[in-house]
């Protein structure tokens, strides 16, 4: 067994590395380092909560611990790059039901109810809450994974009154809240089952307001509340590396979420609210124009005679798996002397940093990924721009249709180009559920198809 003040050491060390692993995780670069950092530190965590002090029942952790490894392997070793976003959709309502399961044991314990005093009500407020923050997690990220799996629709479910509805069952928690504190034994149990059920229904219905759109931001905000679950569930343990740890993730989730507020231009306490004032009103525009399509060999040709090339990457690239391929065509095309940058939105795929991970993947160089407020200013300049299985986040209505949605949202201004090629298997909207003005910009031509093959059979041109 380990004394308590090497389990302590090891605790911190640990928590060193997590904070190193988060650091290491802000850039490409150095991203897989921060990943070992995490693993060896989750390593360390492990070995010294399970042979600490007080803790039996060993053969049977480690056989749990053992299935759970060989079923997390085979799920990672399955799961493509474009479902990871509901993989960590539904991995956070595992933290999120972990923390519940944590705060009906802990309130069940003897040792719970031999505490009494100040030290017992300020337990049974941490059970309170850990239980609270657990169920709208679980069931929040619940309905995302569905959400972004396609099998519950993406538009947001709006209803009128929701969100007196929702500060109605919030002061109905707290009321919950005091009873439970006061309730002598398990006397609270009811209130406790009560309060569950009502979090959970918050936690469905937050995120069933929020649209399509928004979904990246929600992931980021389930792993926000995910950590914060953990930390609830630390305070309930006494444990102090799981409260550092939840409070890192809870913390970074938050942030990160902020950010991407930003870079959509939505606000941060809009999204969490389920869609607070996020209603659009107003007629949304019609679309001018015509749409024109060129074939394999018009693009090819285009982008010979071009001297500069900015990609635009998108989900459909991922669903296709075309990274591969179009680093290649982009090879290509660096080796005829052309200038070749890849464009990335905050928002691009369905998570955070996807299409990075994605061409990180193909081994494409960082020093060509730029972000969009790198590239925009650009763009004037460009001779072509091409749209890869990307929809909303080069979607002018973001700019010019109050109606629309997405207004509001900063988007890649890929129409400002001289001319842009949308690779797209058909017309259909994207995840955001809108129509794109830019198809039938008089400068805007389409390629119809899978962007791997598309991409395959104009790389045949450039090298014939």
């Amino acid at each position: 067994m380990i004394e308590i003040g090497i389990q302590t050491a090891a605790y911190l060390f640990a928590s060193i590395l997590f904070i190193l692993s988060l650091g290491g995780l802000s850039s490409q670069e150095s991203a897989k380092r921060g990943v070992l950092y995490g693993i060896i530190g989750m390593l360390i965590a492990i070995v010294a909560t399970v042979l600490g002090q007080g803790v039996e029942g060993h053969i049977y952790i480690i056989v749990a611990i053992a299935i759970a490894a060989v079923i997390g392997t085979l799920v990672a070793r399955k799961v493509e790059m474009t479902s990871m976003p509901q993989l960590v959709a539904i991995l956070h309502s595992f933290v999120g039901l972990a923390a519940v399961l944590v705060g009906f044991g802990s309130y069940l314990d003897v040792d719970t109810q031999s505490i009494t005093g100040t030290e017992h009500t300020i337990h049974l407020i941490e059970v309170f809450i850990g239980v609270f923050i657990g169920a709208i997690t679980f069931t929040g990220s619940i309905r995302a994974w569905g959400k972004l799996d396609g099998k519950i629709m993406s538009n947001p479910l709006l209803y009128p009154g929701r969100h007196i509805v929702n500060v109605v069952l919030l002061i109905a928690c707290f009321v919950l809240g005091y009873l439970f504190t006061v309730a002598p034994g398990l006397d609270g149990m009811l209130y406790l089952y009560i309060m569950t059920a009502i979090a959970s229904f918050i936690g469905i219905m937050l995120v069933m307001a929020i649209g399509g759109a928004d979904m990246p931001v929600v992931v980021s905000m389930l792993n926000s509340y995910s950590g914060w679950a953990a930390a609830a569930a630390g305070f309930m343990l006494g444990n102090d590396l799981l409260i550092v740890t939840g409070a890192l993730v809870g913390s970074s989730g938050a942030i990160l979420s902020i950010i991407m507020c930003k870079a959509m231009n939505r606000s941060f306490i809009s999204v969490i609210l389920g869609g607070f004032g996020a209603v659009t009103s107003g007629v949304a525009q019609e679309m001018e124009g015509e749409v024109t399509a060129l074939n394999h060999e018009a693009v090819a040709e285009l982008l010979k005679e071009a001297k500069s090339v900015v990609i635009v990457p998108g989900y459909g690239m991922a669903v296709a798996k075309a990274q591969y391929p179009i680093f290649e065509m982009v090879q290509a095309l660096r080796k005829e002397g052309k200038d070749v940058k890849f464009a990335i939105h905050p928002v691009a795929g369905r998570l955070p940093g996807h299409m990075n991970v994605l061409l990180a993947e193909a081994n494409v160089p960082y020093d060509i990924v730029m972000e969009m407020d790198e590239i925009n200013p650009d763009l004037p300049s460009t001779d072509v721009v091409m749209v890869i299985g990307a929809n909303d986040v080069v979607n002018p209505g973001a700019q010019d249709d109050p109606a629309s949605p997405i207004y509001g949202m900063p988007v890649i201004e890929a129409w400002k180009a001289k001319t842009v090629i949308v690779m797209k298997r058909s017309m259909a909207v994207g995840y955001a559920g809108v129509e794109n003005p830019l198809f039938y910009k008089p400068n805007t031509e389409m390629l119809y198809g899978d962007a791997k093959d598309s991409v395959d059979k104009i790389l045949g041109f450039l090298k014939g």
